[in-house]
């Protein structure tokens, strides 16, 4: 399964029903394909997608592998392989070709019995966790009206141009108060990989901190959690020092 980071709640919600109709037979809408063989669960969600687009394009290339020119070289499934295990490789390979393995992406499992751990060579970037249980998430908000952005508007910290709050990424650490354009930290972040359009992480041009692409984007959409402050004198200074293995 995949789904965006911005509307994963509703999304989580709709895919219950097709589950449902899909262990209920053809009769009540699943699928000829799944029909009389189920009961199935939802064991494994892809999510953190930047739009409904690049995470339906990304659905079609896991179900459909061996037709899609990025993933050429994976073998076919063998007769040894269960189909979540084949799935579970094609997925692995995923994540580390383009362009998903710069995405902020988070590979879930909702069913820790069915657990697979990656091959050695094919373990995920180290921006791309694994986490398990439900997600933590919140419906949408509603849109802003063009008077409570007016109201919002801060100071970019590169440009130093008027940023509307659609407009504007902030530093989740709470010593620091930056906030920018999308566009101008991108840039920032994007300085040492000129021919990349989307960062994976950089240092905050206030505070110096290194901090994920993905992690400022969630943070934005109110995804990212329980977010708690980490002090420099701490021993785990890096982000990657602070995924949970």
């Amino acid at each position: 399964m995949y789904f965006t980071e911005e509307s994963v709640y509703d999304q989580l919600l709709q895919a219950i029903l097709p589950i449902g109709q899909h262990n209920a037979g053809r009769h009540r809408g699943g699928a000829k394909r799944t029909s009389g063989r189920g009961p199935w669960e939802m064991v494994l969600i892809i999510h953190g997608f930047p739009s409904d687009i690049a995470a339906l394009r990304f659905e079609w290339a896991w179900q459909h592998p061996h037709s899609s020119r990025r993933l050429s070289h994976i073998t076919r499934r063998s007769r040894k392989e269960s189909s979540l295990q084949f799935h579970w490789r094609v997925v692995s390979n995923m994540l580390r070709v383009a362009p998903w393995t710069r995405l902020p992406l988070t590979a879930r499992w909702l069913k820790q019995e069915y657990k697979m751990d990656f091959e050695p060579s094919l373990q995920p970037p180290l921006h791309i966790p694994i986490a398990f249980g439900s997600v933590r998430a919140k419906k949408n908000m509603p849109l802003q009206t063009a008077g409570e952005e007016d109201e919002e508007k801060s100071r970019c910290f590169l440009c130093k141009g008027l940023v509307k709050g659609s407009e504007k990424l902030s530093c989740f650490h709470v010593s620091c108060g930056m906030s920018s354009h999308v566009i101008c930290l991108a840039k920032h972040f994007l300085k040492s990989e000129p021919s990349h359009l989307l960062p994976v992480e950089g240092e905050c041009p206030a505070c110096h901190r290194s901090v994920l692409w993905g992690s400022l984007v969630r943070h934005k959409h109110g995804c990212f959690g329980d977010l708690e402050e980490i002090t420099p004198s701490a021993s785990q200074n890096h982000w990657a020092d602070e995924l949970q293995i």
